[in-house]
């Protein structure tokens, strides 16, 4: 892949950049193993180097699950539902990129809806969301789903406060009829941090390939923080339940976000191959946890 090439020529450029290293220990150096003592031995410090290459290597295996997960959702006609909400910024498209990059493209779909028609106003809201639910076989990864009516719309305006109350007391009902029809949900929630997010805004208008993430809706997040935060509360107290739980994930940093999730993901399904795994599926509770009410969190 191209990302993983560029991040080890930077990895390369990093350690010969390093006035400590010279070109005569790289020659002499025949194995990682030897490379790394002449690091050491030379007091270098490459932690940076050596997280990242561990985050590549437990990225690699956890996908290689996710690809047994499919095959197995696939041959037993299973349906399963990962919802990505969150803040702007929070990391739910690099997320779903790793999660579904491997993945078999003729049973997963990855739904990201735009905002509704003339038409689709007048219909009733699940509408459009259930016309892109999960055949037998199929995951469909929905970046951002119905719960924009818990949050943007009505922080934004985009609802009135009927349409919200309604939504509130309908969601849990439909949950609960997706779950009665055997549809499996996951729901991730991201959080990250007011000063994460601004950071975040700031790279994505300083990058021109990453420029078009940042929206009108995008730059009001930071005023309207507390509005975000108190209907994100009444969100997760409403729609918190037994058979669709609220799984928060600790985003301030990306790449543990989109390990652990995807540990939690694979936990949940007992899949052929399982236990074959060369890394552990269980995901870390530091980071990974049920929603339960706290005074205080990260957002």
């Amino acid at each position: 892949m191209v990302e993983e090439e560029n991040i080890q020529e930077d990895i390369i450029e990093e350690i010969k950049q390093e006035p400590k290293l010279t070109q005569r220990d790289f020659d002499s150096a025949t194995t990682k193993e030897e490379l790394l003592t002449v690091i050491k031995e030379k007091n270098i410090n490459i932690d940076k180097v050596l997280n990242t290459l561990t985050y590549n290597e437990e990225l690699k295996m956890l996908q290689i699950e996710l690809v047994k997960l499919q095959q197995w959702i696939s041959k037993n006609k299973k349906r399963v539902i990962v919802i990505f909400e969150g803040r702007d910024a929070a990391g739910k498209g690099g997320n779903i990129r790793r999660f579904s990059e491997h993945l078999n493209p003729r049973s997963m779909k990855t739904v990201a809806l735009t905002k509704p028609t003339e038409t689709e106003r007048g219909q009733w809201y699940f509408r459009r969301y259930i016309k892109k639910l999960p055949n037998p076989g199929e995951i469909v990864f929905f970046d951002r789903s119905w719960y924009n009516r818990a949050v943007v719309e009505p922080v934004m305006g985009f609802c009135n406060d009927k349409q919200y109350n309604k939504f509130m007391v309908q969601v849990p009902e439909f949950e609960h009829m997706l779950y009665e029809d055997g549809i499996t949900i996951i729901k991730f929630w991201f959080s990250i941090s007011k000063d994460v997010q601004e950071e975040r805004f700031n790279a994505r208008i300083a990058n021109p390939l990453k420029r078009w993430k940042f929206s009108p809706v995008d730059k009001k997040g930071q005023a309207l923080w507390d509005d975000y935060t108190s209907y994100k509360e009444q969100m997760f107290s409403k729609t918190h339940t037994a058979y669709s739980p609220w799984i928060l994930v600790k985003a301030n940093n990306k790449k543990a976000s989109r390990l652990e999730s995807m540990r939690y993901l694979l936990s949940q399904f007992n899949y052929e191959g399982k236990e074959e795994a060369l890394t552990t599926l269980h995901p870390d509770p530091n980071v990974i946890m049920r929603y339960y009410r706290s005074n205080k969190q990260i957002d």
